[in-house]
Order: C-alpha cells, then structure tokens, then sequence
C-alpha cells in the first residue's frame, strides 16, 4: 500500500513569508528570493529551477547570491551595533570553499577560516589578503604551515605539536609568526556527536589544566606574536546558553595571557549557531545570538576591568547553509506493499553524505509542480550501491513520475564541500543565481575527470598480455 498524507495544504508553505531581504537566512527553509512562476515552477534568485536543471543538467547545487549576501551583511551589522568594540565575522569556509563563495564573502567584509592548504589556496586565490585568513586545524603540515606563514596568515595552533613545529619554522620567517591559540572550554551543548568540539573529550585544542603550560612557554618565545584565544563548542546549535557561558570563560583565560605578558587582543568565540533543515526546527537568528555573545564579552570584561578585545566568530552553516538547494531528477518508483515506496533520484550519498553520515533531516519539494496537493509519503533514495542511500525518509510530495525535478532544501552547508565520488559518480556542478542570471560557478566533472589521476602500469596496458599472463 501506498501510504498518504491528508493536507489542505501544499508545498508553497516551506516559502520564506514575510519582510524576506530583513528576514534571517538560518530561518528559512527556502534561499530569501524563493517563487513560485506563472507555469507553477519554483524559482530562486528570479531563476526557473526546471529551466537551470535543463540548461546545467542533474544533479544541481543551486546557490543564492542574495541570500548569501544577506546573512554575511547580518553578521557584520549585528556585531557593529551589539558589541562595543572592534570585531570581524570571519566565515567558516570548511562549509563551502570554493572561490566564487570565498569571494562574495569577502566584498562583504567577512574574513575567511580555512582548515587546509587547499582552502588557504583557493581563499588566497580568491583575492584574500593573509591578515584576513585565520588558519585552523589539528594536524596542520609543515607544507601548509610554511605556506601560511608564507602569505602572513593567523594561525590557530591546536597542540604543542604544531606550537613547537612553528617555533622551528619561525627561524626562517622574517618576522614573528603570528597566531592564535586553541582552548577546549569543556562546554557540552546538545548537538550531533561528531560535532560537538567544545567538551573536554575532543581531538581539538588544548586542554584547560594546560593553558598556564601553554601560556608560559609561548611567552618565551620570540618568534611567535600570540594576539588571540580561541574555542569552539559545537555546530547546528539553538541554545544561546552555552555562547554565553563560552564568553566567560574565554575572558578567564584573556585575564589569565595577560599575567604571562602576552599581548593578547582577540577573543575568537567560534560558530556553531543552525539553521532550519525543516519547519520545525527553530533557531535564533542571527541578530539574537550576536546579541547573546556580544554582550556577555562585554559584560565579562567590564567585571574583570579589562579592555575590550577584538571579537571575532566564526559563521559557517548559518552564512551559507540555507542558501542553496540540490535540484534532482526522478526515476524509477518501488512500492513495497504496505511498507513503502521509494522515488529514486539521480544523486544522493555522493552529493549530499550527511543524512548517511549524521542521519540530518531535510525537506523536499516538486519544483515543476509547486502547487499540486501533497498527498504522498514517499522515501527519497539515491542511485548509490548502498541500502542506506536514502536522502529522506518520509518525504510529503504531491504524486511523481519519472523526470519530475525534486529539490531538497537547505544543502549549502557540508554537501559540497563534503562530496566523494563514491561508485565513481561525477560530481554535480553548482550555479549561482541574482536577478534573473545565472553563472556557472563550479563545472560538472566528465567520465574523463574520473580517471584523470589514474596511473595504469605498463604491464596492464594490454588486456591480452595479461590474459597470456594467466594461460
């Protein structure tokens, strides 16, 4: 049996409602210019999604210049008007790195996280100056370390590894190394438990019974010009409490670098804040949790008579993460009677490996048939050789045939960034789309990408000497 689902309603209801440019990207399900067209088809950024689809084939990461805009332009005004000091939003590009999304980050004013030499290079790329790349991760290359210092980047160390690392590195610099130095806070908050950073149990930062070790040692070295803190509690968070609390602690251990004589003038209190995957999911906006952490930085300092330093945070999912969708085709059907049926789709796993990976929940809709009655309950699967290939369980649609166009929410964040080519599936392109135009901004890989890095020994290139081989 085919199960359904009794609404009156349809799937215009997941459109942002309301003031959409002063609406908070992280709280629509929808990119802000989302419409339904004449012909009843979804359209984004003044784009028809059917048409792109044709234009740009299947699958599509569709991404929305206005919304992207909008979120980095609220975390920058948000921080002027909250926080009486100095600050910088910097985004947190492990997200989405490309260099189309680098570059719209920065004409906003936003600097940029990297974790990689591949994202230092394609920030750098970009058109980045190093003083606004803040350089993260916890296994950090010598390569990649000596490139960094190479382009005057921040450097989060994460461990005394990578501490001592630079102090040999630094004979060669001409300056001193600039860097910022990770702390776990031992804050829990209630997330997924691959993304939880914060708690003391983590691969990331130096642990608190260290940081007087830690402080001591990089006092005494001439060579590294420690200007920051820095700590990360967690990713797709609502709570605000446990921002708040963060901001104590760090201006601790401020109060704590400043007994050792080091010139620290930044406090880096991270990201984490969620967006909506689905309607019922409710997170602050943007403007509310700057407040949050803005004040509580400020009131810490005020009670420990320090001066302000320079906030900075760490924006990923919640700049970039409702900005874009995932555009598919529909397949073939299978009805397992009164179980389920399943609408397979051109992508999956391959293009989107968070619902296998930390079981995430999307919204789906019908973009060529916006406004037909939902009155299905199907499970969404992807073309990949794998059971759990299911990129929604229940998704409610309106009844589909094979070439219909489902697109799934709120994919900016982790997709493509995180994309394989599992099975040997080429990975989609993306476009970016504002006013009606739409650019190509990351080009679909061929067969022949596939196996442009393949190495084929001499004695297997011919299938018949090998097959002699065996006789």
């Amino acid at each position: 049996m085919v199960s359904t689902v009794e609404r009156s309603q349809t799937s215009c209801r997941y459109l942002p409602t309301g003031d959409r440019a002063a609406s908070s990207p992280n709280q629509s399900v929808l990119p802000l210019t989302a419409t339904v067209s004449a012909a009843d088809h979804l359209m984004i950024g003044g784009c028809d999604v059917v048409d792109l689809v044709n234009r740009f084939g299947s699958p599509l990461y569709i991404l929305d210049e206005a919304t992207l805009r909008t979120a980095c332009r609220q975390y920058r005004d948000a921080m002027r008007q909250h926080y009486p000091g100095e600050s910088l939003a910097i985004y947190a590009s492990k997200a989405w790195n490309c260099l189309a999304v680098c570059a719209i980050v920065a004409s906003e004013g936003l600097g940029i996280d990297v974790v990689s030499g591949g994202e230092l290079h394609t920030a750098l790329q970009a058109g980045l100056t190093g003083d606004r790349i803040y350089f993260h991760g916890n296994n950090k290359s010598v390569e990649e370390l000596s490139r960094a210092i190479e382009a005057d980047c921040r450097i989060v160390v994460d461990n005394w590894h990578e501490l001592r690392t630079l102090v040999m590195l630094q004979s060669n610099a001409a300056k001193p190394i600039t860097i910022l130095l990770r702390l776990t806070p031992g804050i829990e908050c209630h997330t997924h438990e691959y993304i939880r950073t914060g708690h003391l149990d983590s691969k990331f930062g130096f642990d608190p019974d260290q940081i007087e070790t830690v402080f001591q040692y990089v006092s005494k070295q001439e060579g590294l010009l420690c200007i920051g803190l820095h700590a990360h509690i967690g990713s797709q968070i609502f709570e605000l409490q446990p921002h708040e609390d963060l901001a104590g602690v760090m201006v601790q251990w401020l109060q704590k670098a400043a007994q050792y004589g080091l010139p620290v003038s930044e406090l880096d209190i991270g990201g984490g804040l969620g967006i909506c995957y689905t309607e019922s999911d409710d997170p602050p906006s943007i403007d509310a949790w700057v407040k949050v952490v803005s004040t509580a930085v400020a009131k810490a300092c005020e009670a420990q008579g320090i001066a302000l330093p320079r906030l900075i945070c760490e924006p990923g999912r919640s700049l970039i993460g409702s900005a874009c969708v995932t555009a598919y085709t529909v397949g073939g059907q299978k009805i397992v009677p009164d179980i389920r049926t399943y609408v397979a789709v051109d992508g999956g796993m391959s293009d989107n490996p968070r619902p296998i990976t930390y079981q995430s929940v999307y919204r789906a809709l019908a973009a060529n048939q916006m406004s037909i009655p939902l009155t299905e309950s199907v499970t969404i699967a992807g073309k990949h050789c794998e059971s759990g290939d299911v990129v929604i369980q229940e998704a409610v649609l309106p009844p589909l045939t094979a070439g219909d166009i489902l697109v799934i929410a709120a994919t900016g964040a982790y997709n493509y960034s995180m994309a394989s080519n599992y099975n040997r599936v080429p990975r989609p392109a993306a476009v970016l789309v504002n006013d009606g135009d739409a650019h190509l901004i990351i080009q679909r890989e061929t067969l022949q990408d596939l196996i442009r890095q393949d190495c084929l020994p001499a004695h297997l290139t011919s299938l018949d000497a090998a097959h002699d081989g065996l006789a």
